[in-house]
């Protein structure tokens, strides 16, 4: 399991153009089965997406098709962890 971590390089007015384009690519990825939740930090300086079900190397050619990365708006951080505990809701996303 991957948590990403977006950082904004560019001014809000840039992120809102390019927001929507952003959220047609979060919703291939969920449809796909890969991105388990997502959402902007508060404060507004980035977002961070929960991914899953793929290699560390799919993932950052998968990130590399977002277009908040193809149009330099947003760096990306990736952490890879195993949950070992979770709520109940997420119970079949632990590993034992």
């Amino acid at each position: 399991m991957f948590i990403v971590t977006l950082t904004y390089l560019r001014p809000p007015e840039v992120i809102d153009a390019a927001l929507e384009a952003h959220r047609v690519f979060l919703r291939e990825q969920y449809a796909a089965g890969v991105f388990l939740m997502s959402g902007r930090l508060e404060p507004r300086t980035g977002g961070v997406i929960l991914a899953h079900g793929l290699e560390r190397a799919a993932l950052e050619a998968l990130l590399r098709r977002d277009p908040f990365r193809q149009q330099g708006i947003a760096s990306y951080a990736i952490s890879e962890f195993v949950p070992t505990m979770t709520a109940d809701a997420f119970s079949a996303l632990r590993r034992d």
